[in-house]
């Protein structure tokens, strides 16, 4: 028998819900790549439901209870006396979110002997420490491509609501105003303008797929650089770093995931670079960016507005700066986690946890951490301290 040891978010203040805005979801059959969805062989949740809070426990109770498995569900993952370091000990299977990480850090690794597999559901392992589960022989894996058109539909509304300066208007509404003036005194069209990704993994491709419509000036810069057809396609202009790229657009969105190459690259002296009033999206992680000089830029003028998904610790703390600076249309780390996603994102656990305990290969797809190295997508997108 296993202890799988499942790190989720708290269900709603008013509790768990009965009832669902809408009764069906879009039934897909492939990803954009032509990837296929999640393939476990069964599940005990109807997609559409709140999968990824506690009491949603992504459905795999009946599962690895039906096979003698322990599971234990937790939203306390803080702290040493946490019930997430009192498990962690015996625990065989780690189970995380992005939006509400489970930090598994040298220490933790350390701790726990019995760990085999580290399982992010969802996409983003960076809150694993990867040179440890390298060391250690922990396995890590996530569910690619399960959230990631979530959070290109997320940036394309941010990028909106940043520049028509939406969120203020609908404000003046809220409290019964009329404000013309006030609400466009800082709203602009998007047409024209110059927009840039960091990254054009799955991520990034599809905000520039997304954004192609609205007859902007796309660039992006990556290290694996695009098939020429699809910068033709797109009108894409390349560029070999970041540094060069951020000084010639209006807009700017990281995509980007998080290792020592990207941490800290948009401090003071990159946002100088960019164009006075720019614009600059977060939802890859927020230890890209500088979290004081993000707010200097605001507070300065240097950027119009920053709109981020991600923060750094997650949650954050009551005081963060990012709360209550100005022009910001912050998220608490939502983009990747709408109900579509979490019924793709729980199947792909699944899937996983089956191969896992069949002991059958995890999809390569899947893997970023496996016998002792980086492996499949971990190999592709990060690099070690190794």
């Amino acid at each position: 028998m296993a202890k799988v040891l499942c790190v989720l978010y708290d269900d709603p203040i008013d509790g768990y819900p009965s009832t669902y805005a809408r009764d069906t979801l879009p039934v897909l059959e492939r990803y954009p790549d032509g990837q296929t969805l999640p393939t476990p062989a069964g599940i005990d949740f109807t997609p559409g439901q709140l999968l990824g809070s506690v009491s949603g426990e992504l459905g795999l109770r009946k599962y690895l209870e039906g096979l003698g498995h322990e599971l234990v569900v937790t939203s306390d993952k803080e702290g040493a006396d946490s019930e997430f370091d009192r498990h962690l000990a015996d625990a065989e299977v780690v189970i995380s979110q992005p939006f509400w990480p489970a930090y598994l850090t040298a220490e933790r690794i350390a701790k726990a002997p019995n760990l085999k597999l580290a399982l992010t559901a969802g996409i983003g392992s960076d809150h694993v420490d990867l040179d440890a589960a390298i060391k250690h022989g922990v396995t890590v894996a996530e569910v690619t491509f399960c959230n990631s058109i979530s959070v290109a539909e997320h940036v394309v509304m941010m990028i909106l609501s940043l520049v028509r300066n939406y969120l203020p208007s609908h404000e003046w509404v809220r409290k019964g105003g009329w404000n013309i003036a006030d609400c466009v005194a800082r709203s602009y069209d998007l047409e024209g303008m110059d927009v840039g990704t960091v990254a054009a993994g799955r991520i990034g491709l599809a905000v520039l797929r997304r954004l192609a419509p609205f007859d902007v000036r796309l660039h992006y810069t990556d290290r694996h650089r695009l098939p020429a057809e699809v910068e033709e396609e797109l009108g894409l202009t390349y560029h070999a770093t970041t540094q060069e790229m951020a000084p010639h657009c209006d807009v700017v969105t990281i995509n980007a995931p998080l290792h020592p190459e990207t941490q800290g690259m948009f401090g003071d002296d990159l946002l100088s670079q960019m164009r006075r009033g720019a614009y600059l999206v977060n939802t890859a992680r927020a230890l890209i960016v500088d979290r004081d000089a993000v707010v200097r830029a605001l507070e300065s003028g240097q950027l119009a507005g920053y709109a981020g998904d991600v923060w750094y610790p997650q949650p954050a703390p009551s005081d963060h700066p990012w709360r209550t600076m100005p022009h910001q249309g912050m998220t608490p780390h939502i983009s990747g986690s709408s109900l579509s996603a979490q019924a793709r994102y729980a199947a792909g656990t699944r899937e996983i946890l089956e191969s896992f305990f069949a002991g059958t290969p995890i999809r390569d797809e899947y893997l970023i951490v496996d016998a002792g190295k980086l492996a499949g997508t971990g190999a592709h997108s990060y690099s070690t301290n190794s």
